[in-house]
Parts: C-alpha cells; sequence; structure tokens
C-alpha cells in the first residue's frame, strides 16, 4: 500500500469509520474525515478509498475518481431457494403495488423506504412518493433467529460479526475466520462456503462486498441480502480484516479489476 492512499470517511462517522480510521493509522495509511458532503479539493489526485453511505459516495465519487463496488440489484433472487430459504422475486414498486397478501419488500440497494413486512401492496409507498419503476425485491416472511455480517474478499470470508437475535440488535463476534465454529455459530462458515460457491455466472459477486446470512427459527441457514462493503456497518467483526474488503470495495477507477466492473456503482454527475 502506497503512502498516498487515503481512506475518506464521510462527515458523520460511525462506530465503524472510527475503527476504520484508527486501523488504517496501524499501517501508516493516511485517513481523512470530510467536513462537508463535497469531495475534499486537498484529496485530488490522491489514490482514495471510501466509506460512508451511498449519499457520500454520489456526491464525492466521480471527482475523486472513485469506483465503488455493489452487489448486483438482483442477486439475491438469482440464488436457489435452497439457500435463500424463500421464494424471492426481483420486481418492480408497481407490480408489487398488487400483493394480496403480506410479503417482505426492500429496495436492493438505497434505503428509498423502509425495508420490512407489509400487510398487502396498498401499504407500500405510493405513486406520488415513487415511481412504479422503482426497483424492488420481494420475498415470502421469513422470521431469522440469528443474523450474522459477513466481509467477503475474493471469494473467502475474512471478518464475521453476529448483528441480530429474533429482530433486536444484538451484536457479538463470531469464532475467529479461519478456525472452527463453536456453540451457536457452528455452521456459519460452512454454509458462507457454499453461498459463495454458488455466487457465479448470473449470481457473481464483487471481489469484496458484504453478506448477511441468518439462522430461522427452525434451525435452517438461510441468506439475508448482500450489501456494498464501504456503506456497511462492522459490528464485531475485527477491524483490520474489515478495512481490507472496504479498501477493495470503493478505491481508485484505475485500479479496478476486470472482472469488478459489471459491479459498479453508477455515480451521478454533481454540479456545484
Amino acid at each position: 500500500m502506497t503512502t498516498d492512499t487515503v481512506l475518506l470517511l464521510a462527515p458523520r462517522i460511525n462506530e465503524t469509520g472510527l475503527q476504520l480510521r484508527t486501523a488504517a493509522g496501524r499501517r501508516g495509511l493516511r485517513a481523512h474525515t470530510a467536513t462537508s458532503w463535497r469531495a475534499p479539493q486537498e484529496l485530488l489526485g490522491a489514490a482514495v478509498h471510501v466509506y460512508g453511505g451511498p449519499l457520500f459516495a454520489d456526491a464525492v465519487g466521480r471527482e475523486l475518481g472513485l469506483a465503488p463496488l455493489e452487489p448486483t440489484a438482483d442477486w439475491l433472487a438469482r440464488l436457489p431457494s435452497a439457500l435463500t430459504g424463500r421464494q424471492v422475486t426481483y420486481t418492480t414498486l408497481a407490480e408489487a403495488r398488487r400483493l394480496r397478501g403480506p410479503a417482505f419488500v426492500k429496495p436492493p440497494a438505497d434505503k428509498l423506504f423502509a425495508a420490512r413486512v407489509y400487510p398487502d401492496g396498498a401499504a407500500l409507498p405510493g405513486p406520488e412518493l415513487l415511481d412504479g419503476d422503482t426497483p424492488v425485491l420481494v420475498s415470502e416472511v421469513l422470521r431469522f433467529h440469528r443474523e450474522y455480517r459477513l466481509f467477503v474478499l475474493d471469494g473467502a470470508v475474512r471478518a464475521a460479526s453476529r448483528y441480530a437475535v429474533d429482530g433486536e440488535l444484538s451484536v457479538a463476534p463470531v469464532a475467529p475466520v479461519g478456525g472452527e465454529d463453536d456453540g451457536e455459530d457452528d455452521g456459519l462458515l460452512a454454509f458462507a462456503a457454499d453461498v459463495l460457491a454458488a455466487s457465479t455466472g448470473d449470481a457473481a459477486l464483487p471481489s469484496a462486498v458484504v453478506v448477511d446470512l441468518g439462522l430461522t427459527d427452525g434451525g435452517d441457514w438461510s441468506v439475508v441480502e448482500a450489501n456494498a462493503a464501504w456503506a456497511s456497518g462492522g459490528y464485531a467483526a475485527a477491524p483490520d480484516d474489515v478495512l481490507d474488503v472496504v479498501l477493495r470495495s470503493a478505491g481508485p477507477a484505475d485500479q479496478l479489476p476486470p472482472t469488478d466492473r459489471p459491479f459498479l456503482r453508477t455515480l451521478p454527475e454533481v454540479v456545484r
């Protein structure tokens, strides 16, 4: 890693951002916390990597020459039901508004509306709020007993953390990655290996990504979702390993491997 490498953090820095800033410092990397939603002019020309939400990446990405990676919007729907544990459909908000019964509905990436169980399509945001062609994921309702976040680099789990129990925030470390599972986390990494092995072809993932997995009330492992590593909380995952994944997930466009090009987030032109 060269000394001109910079980790740029969004203005509203969270706990994970603080941990990453400390981890970057231990490596001799520069860490810069933005003071506004504009690209810091002193960083133009540097090898910038970003950690922050989608709005921040959109605001500074083009000017800083960033290449933020994110899973395709329909990744979850392309996985076999044996891994998701439920039927998942990638569709439009207009189609979802026709639902006649309960379903879990979420926007695939940006938080355009609350991701939750809706009693029917009429409860979703109306056309006065969001266009009907807004993409959404619609899935059968599945209750997760425990949920885990995995930071994945080049198809291997680098860091992991529990983040919820029975739908409530409950953060705890898991067995060390590369070691044996123990206790309540038994089977997590084995199931993760199955999911990553299936993530090829139309269901491929970027080289750096976050995958959330859960253990259902029935005792089955299932995929929750996948998200951009540069916009995901680390919870109790080892910060140094999380940093490795974050740096790859949103770095300079001229360092982007060709295999990651299909996963580039489309960055808007920002008019100042």
